[in-house]
């Protein structure tokens, strides 16, 4: 087996984005930005002091909107038609019905007003707190409801909804999956080493937690099992996720990243930001923005364009099943080119696998035995010998 520098191909995809810039814009508040949300055309940054600012110009100036907001620690947004909820470090959590003009404290049965997450599904708003852990309201959080049966670690720093199951990231516990509105919690961490868990968000069958001091993760079966995803990230700290099609989006202590093949490989992604963290991410139409130590960045996602490398729109090429166990099999057309090779690298840019052009010739299909292999994030490499295009797979057991 040879060894390749890492992942050359792949980085060379990376390295080819643009180089336009992040623009700051002018949200007068000298406080960091905690959450950002998007409404519609509405663009809402939560401060860490200074409250809520709202844009409906892509940015291009905001508006303060805190009348009524007794505590301006913003950590999260809710938007359910009309309604706005936010929740706030100490205050609650409050509510808007017309776009932030004003605000509602709505905490009756709120026993913790540290409320660091909000997630919503259908009527049902859920609330992370720092010290009592989830709570329930189905009704516009006029009244609220603990539901901590079997969550054991009570400081809930981020919640995330996939159909009829929940998430919380919590300090010290880890993830914790409830399938049936927060009745009931168990453990779900098969695979995370830390469980201090700061972000957490989901895209599609998708699964992303970001740790402090650690490893980002990903799962694809309902968090039952994780899987570490870190190769090119510098950071440590990972506190949000935005997705774009087949790119995701990280925000770091070290600034944006990138990753176009589910965090199989990432790329810092900061031209022009001088900020060093970015705690929050949202897009909005085809703009991306990132919440920072020094207020909004924002940058179209047309400039993060890739070359073919890390295009997995092509047709031509598919692996399956994808997360894979004990086979991976590969199906390829193509009406001009015949392929030249395939080669199935490790995250460290190890080849494992090889198909010649004599073992690929005539067939349509290969496939092999993935038994011997460790589980983690393996990319597929085919040449034509004209082009290259890659995928990535999930082995897990």
């Amino acid at each position: 087996m040879k060894k390749f520098t890492i992942l050359f191909l792949l980085i060379l995809g990376i390295a080819n984005l643009t180089h336009a810039q992040w623009q700051q814009t002018n949200i007068p508040t000298p406080e960091g930005i905690l959450s950002i949300g998007v409404n519609g055309t509405d663009i809402f940054a939560g401060t860490n002091g200074d409250g809520v600012f709202l844009s409906t110009n892509n940015g291009s100036s905001w508006t303060a909107v805190n009348t009524g907001l007794t505590n301006k620690e913003i950590y999260s947004f809710v938007f359910s038609g009309s309604n706005i909820f936010v929740s706030t470090y100490g205050g609650g959590v409050f509510l808007s019905t017309n776009k932030g003009s004003s605000w509602t404290a709505v905490n009756n049965g709120l026993t913790d007003t540290f409320v660091l997450a909000l997630a919503m599904s259908g009527t049902n708003l859920f609330a992370g707190t720092e010290n009592s852990g989830a709570f329930l309201s189905t009704n516009n959080g006029s009244s609220w409801t603990a539901i901590n049966n079997g969550l054991t670690k009570t400081d809930v720093l981020q919640l995330a909804i996939s159909g009829t199951n929940i998430f919380a990231g919590t300090w010290g516990g880890g993830v914790f999956l409830s399938s049936d509105n927060g009745s009931n919690w168990a453990a779900a961490n098969s695979g995370i080493s830390t469980k201090n868990v700061i972000g957490l968000a989901i895209n599609g069958s998708n699964i992303f937690v970001g740790t402090w001091l650690s490893n980002v993760y990903m799962s694809t079966n309902n968090g039952s099992s994780w899987t570490a995803v870190n190769n090119g990230l510098t950071s440590n700290k990972t506190w949000a996720f935005a997705f774009d099609g087949t790119k995701t989006f990280a925000g770091t202590a070290d600034g944006v990243f990138l990753s176009y093949n589910n965090g199989g490989l990432w790329k810092a992604v900061n031209d022009g930001m001088t900020s060093t963290e970015a705690w929050s991410l949202a897009i909005s139409g085809t703009t991306i923005f990132a919440g920072t130590k020094n207020g909004v960045w924002k940058r179209s996602l047309s400039e993060f364009v890739g070359v073919n490398e890390i295009n997995n729109d092509n047709d031509n090429f598919k692996l399956y099943p994808n997360p894979a166990s004990n086979h991976i099999s590969i199906s390829f057309s193509n009406a001009v080119f015949s392929y030249r090779s395939i080669s199935i690298f490790n995250s460290l840019g190890i080849e494992v696998k090889q198909f010649d052009e004599k073992e690929l010739s005539g067939k349509s299909t290969i496939s092999f035995s993935t038994e011997l292999l460790p589980t983690g994030v393996y990319y597929c490499l085919m040449s034509d010998g004209i082009g290259k295009t890659s995928r990535s797979f999930v082995l897990q057991r």
